[in-house]
């Protein structure tokens, strides 16, 4: 018993340490998904929504400590107790997104390991298990050294996470998992390669057989059946192959821009998903930098899934005078933890990625003639449609449902 409680003892330590730090080096990005859990569809309890960045500081908090607490032996009975508590909470929440698939990835590990709610809820079920252990045998955990050891390492290491959090919501975290990392190419993260596993969708037909209806099973192809055929539904059962930036657009005026802008030899982003919960004192300097930029020749754009009233006024109140782009929300929280925030690409690679904080880093220079991009953007005639209405602000004008005018029947357009 007392191999079986050590080995309980390390490996629910280390986990809860993995986990918590994982989650503590992107408060902003578990707040998202406390956000969606949260929210009206899946658990109810909008007004709980203002109060997500704290609860996941708290959370990424408590697993680190209670990680480091049951390694050291300090407060043995309280930290087994409470590591209880915290499982069965996870479990729920896991159990919860597993039975109704209204969450898809639970967040357990941020970005840096992608599980399903069903992977999840077996890693829960197991760490009850082993919680379980510890909680009754509790006897066999001994404490590692003195007791005033104990209670030094254990303040050190909150004040560590402590002075870690703020540093990570003051700037960006510290290791960066999504795939639009620095150094990473948007146009190869949004590929598919030619032998990419396709989706694998299952047929159900439908057919009255004698006065019976019989239905047979198929992976597409049309089944022949000596019946009238009545119906078909579909499931799909392998997704196939998705590509690790699969939702990146940039659209305006019902116009696909994202391969022109990413072709881009110098551009500058300026994101911000939500505009009213954006820090607006930042859009000051943003203004000055982006005058700066455009006279060294770089390409300068805003990026938003705010309505083009909040844009327009935005621009207006800071002299802010760029194109604004509309991006999926989700997206954009992905791409980068601050709002706002800068962005450096060239040719399609982020070089840099800037909080609001740090906007004094951006690395500009005078541009020569062959990096300078002053053709106007082409896009295809197919790409004029209008995107899809939910992405877009309560408030989005019918202006911007509007296709953009082609002049002399051309398929380039000036940049708006």
């Amino acid at each position: 018993m007392r191999y079986l409680v050590s080995m309980a003892r390390i490996l629910v330590g280390l986990l809860f340490i993995i986990s918590g730090f994982i989650k503590l080096n992107d408060p902003v990005g578990f707040s998202f998904k406390l956000e969606e859990y949260f929210s009206a569809p899946v658990l109810d309890l909008p007004f709980l929504e203002p109060y997500a960045l704290a609860f996941a500081l708290f959370l990424a908090v408590l697993e680190v400590m209670l990680g480091v607490t049951l390694l050291l032996g300090f407060r043995i009975r309280l930290t087994v107790w409470t590591l209880l508590a915290a499982i069965l909470f996870f479990t729920f929440l896991t159990l919860y997104s597993a039975i109704t698939g209204k969450v898809t990835d639970c967040g357990c590990f941020g970005d840096a390991l992608k599980l399903t709610p069903w992977q999840s809820f077996y890693k829960d079920v197991v760490l009850l298990v082993l919680i379980l252990i510890l909680v009754r045998r509790s006897e066999h955990i001994k404490p590692l050294g003195s007791q005033g050891l104990r209670l030094g390492v254990t303040l050190a290491i909150l004040a560590t996470c402590a002075w870690f959090a703020s540093h990570v919501l003051n700037h960006l975290p510290w290791i960066d998992f999504r795939p639009y990392k620095i150094g990473a190419s948007i146009p190869e993260g949004m590929s598919v390669p030619d032998d990419a596993p396709k989706p694998v969708v299952e047929y159900a037909w439908t057919f009255d057989v004698g006065g019976k209806e019989q239905t047979y099973t198929t992976l597409g192809e049309y089944p022949q059946v000596d019946g009238e055929f009545l119906r078909v539904e579909t499931d799909e059962i392998d997704p196939g192959y998705e590509p690790p930036i699969h939702d990146f657009s940039l659209e305006r005026d019902g116009a696909d821009y994202t391969q022109a802008l990413l072709a881009r030899k110098q551009l500058l982003m300026v994101i911000s998903y939500d505009l009213a919960r954006s820090y607006h004192p930042a859009f000051a300097e943003i203004a000055q930098l982006a005058n700066s930029a455009k006279t060294l020749g770089y390409t300068v754009i805003g990026m938003s899934a705010s309505s083009r009233e909040s844009t327009e006024a935005l621009k207006a109140g800071y002299g802010l005078d760029i194109p604004f782009y509309f991006t999926d929300q989700t997206a954009l929280k992905t791409i980068v933890r601050s709002n706002p925030a800068v962005l450096r690409l060239e040719s399609g690679v982020i070089r840099q990625k800037l909080h609001y904080n740090d906007l004094d880093q951006l690395q500009l220079r005078a541009l020569p003639d062959e990096e300078r991009d002053d053709l106007p953007l082409p896009i295809s005639i197919d790409s004029l449609v209008e995107p899809d209405p939910q992405y877009r602000g309560d408030g989005a004008s019918e202006e911007e449902a509007q296709e953009p005018e082609i002049e002399n029947d051309s398929t380039i357009i000036s940049i708006p």
